[in-house]
């Protein structure tokens, strides 16, 4: 539960601050298409960090499902790929980056299918 409480809170916290400078920092220094493609990045990082804290709460009550520990991982990675790939393809502007970021979002919808079949399945 504490790992997936902190790794919730960092990548809450990050989408904050990434947020503002993306509002910011990079306003008039990258065209606009980019920003939004970094609004993006910002956006999925806060819903996913929302996800680790549901994932922290229930590791918890159901310690005994590996599925959720593998869902949180999940929802990790696809910040990493997903969201940091749009924060580097925004301010490189290499659009060859943008092939990993499908790759972070089968990680978030892998990681919502395993928590959804633990809701099914476990409660």
């Amino acid at each position: 539960m504490k790992l997936f409480l902190i790794l919730g809170a960092i990548n809450a916290f990050l989408a904050v601050a990434l947020g503002a400078f993306g509002a910011h920092g990079l306003e008039g220094k990258i065209p606009e298409k980019y920003i939004k493609t970094w609004q993006t990045g910002v956006t999925y990082q806060m819903f996913h960090a929302g996800g680790l804290f549901v994932i922290a709460f229930l590791v918890d009550k159901l310690s005994n499902v590996g599925l959720l520990t593998t869902a949180g991982w999940l929802f990790l990675v696809g910040i990493i790929l997903f969201s940091g790939s749009l924060y580097v393809l925004s301010v490189t502007q290499i659009s060859v980056l943008g092939a990993i970021t499908p790759l972070g979002g089968l990680a978030f919808l892998a990681g919502w299918i395993l928590l959804g079949y633990v809701a099914i399945r476990f409660l």
